[in-house]
């Protein structure tokens, strides 16, 4: 989904943006706190993913405000302080996991997963299935009955959106919100066309990809025809 990530070392940052962007996220990458914290007034994720020590203003400060703001944005906080202290302060202060660096990329994806399906409902497992379209986030795979279904980056994502959430309508701006970051312009008709490859690729699958005119779009299944 769309990932804020709020961390100074950039050979780090460029990782984890490079790791989740190749698996079809939407991550935007600041490297001082203050402009981090900024944004989050007025920007709506699907995680943050947290440093500690920051330019500008602590991870601490920054976890704190967002939670004193009312935001329920899930935060998993990356450390390099290993001290039981420093984990159970972030807890307390409304962080929702944390990973103390260095760490196993396999492990940070798994875990922005957990968080992810909490956001999205509160699911057990990486598997949507909706009609007899299965979409399996831990593995970026998709399959409509035995067929297996190639998709590219954005249609995934796109997929991952309607799926997690059946029969929800979800407008053009909120689709394109969590489908491009900040650098990456992209108009209405981006979701059309995203909206019109999908629908090919799921031709002959027993759920479909309805327009609501004038309101956006939502994945249903014939079963709830």
């Amino acid at each position: 989904m769309r990932i804020l990530l709020v961390e100074d070392t950039l050979d780090v940052g460029e990782a984890i943006s490079r790791r989740f962007e190749t698996i079809g996220h939407t991550v935007d990458w600041q490297t001082d706190g203050r402009a981090a914290a900024d944004i989050l007034d007025f920007t709506e994720y699907d995680l943050v993913i947290l440093d500690v020590m920051l330019p500008g203003m602590d991870g601490f400060s920054i976890l704190k405000r967002l939670r004193d703001n009312g935001s329920a944005v899930p935060v998993l906080v990356l450390t390099a302080r290993s001290e039981i202290d420093d984990r159970v302060g972030a807890l307390d202060l409304g962080a929702d996991d944390y990973l103390v660096k260095p760490f196993d990329f396999r492990e940070l994806e798994a875990r922005a997963r957990v968080l992810m399906r909490r956001r999205a409902g509160g699911e057990a497992t990486n598997v949507i299935v909706c009609g007899d379209v299965l979409l399996d986030r831990s593995q970026r795979s998709v399959k409509v009955g035995n067929r297996e279904v190639p998709l590219k980056r954005r249609e995934m994502t796109l997929l991952e959106i309607l799926a997690s959430r059946p029969g929800r309508v979800f407008s053009k701006d909120q689709l394109l919100d969590q489908l491009f970051g900040f650098d990456e312009p992209a108009g209405p008709n981006a979701i059309e066309l995203y909206v019109g490859r999908l629908r090919k690729k799921l031709e002959g699958a027993k759920a479909r990809i309805v327009t609501v005119r004038g309101v956006g779009y939502q994945l249903v299944s014939d079963a709830e025809d």
